[in-house]
């Protein structure tokens, strides 16, 4: 267990294994099949730019009510990403029409928004998607934001706990989160 949490964290980092990752080892099979997909996802071989792909990450995990992955992704990754205040938190609460969001990050929010809600894209979304990214780009946002609705499931269904240095969601909350039991399913102690 000790290498495959290893494996899943990033070289030289100061933070102790996630208790996320700590969760999936107790399914070692299933933590090394899972690793491949999520590091090229996070990695630079990953054809969208960080800022987009945090929205997507951001959206997806707000819309699943996941505060887990929304605070672990929102601690790391926002600020390197370049997002405001305004835009992290508008993954939350704003929706995709919101004219506050700039072409892209509105696009991706409605992208997000429309698998949610219905499992497809509409042909007008998919015509605006198309015009702004490539068919490669696309298949790599579609996977993106599938993987992130797998990872707020298991987060979600296992009530991983919040990291302790991790962002909560923001006040006002969103129409989708409904809360939840905040207890692990899965101790992480002992991991």
């Amino acid at each position: 267990m000790a290498e495959e949490l290893a494996r899943w964290m990033p070289p030289k980092t100061p933070l102790e294994p996630l208790k996320l990752f700590r969760t999936l080892v107790r399914r070692n099979e299933l933590a090394r099949a899972m690793w491949p997909l999520g590091s090229y996802l996070l990695s630079r071989r990953f054809s969208i730019g960080l800022a987009e792909r945090e929205i997507v990450i951001q959206r997806v995990c707000a819309r699943c009510g996941c505060d887990y992955e929304w605070g672990v992704h929102a601690s790391i990754f926002a600020t390197r990403a370049g997002m405001s205040e305004e835009d992290l938190n508008g993954t939350y609460s704003r929706s995709g029409n919101d004219p506050q969001w700039d072409g892209a990050y509105a696009l991706l929010v409605r992208m997000v928004d429309e698998l949610h809600d219905t499992g497809a894209i509409d042909d007008g979304l998919w015509s605006a998607l198309s015009a702004r990214w490539t068919e490669e780009q696309l298949l790599d946002l579609l996977v993106l934001a599938g993987w992130y609705h797998v990872i707020s499931y298991v987060a979600n269904g296992a009530r991983v706990e919040r990291e302790d240095w991790a962002r909560a969601f923001p006040e006002g909350g969103s129409p989708s989160h409904k809360g939840g039991d905040a207890r692990s399913k899965f101790s992480s102690k002992n991991v």
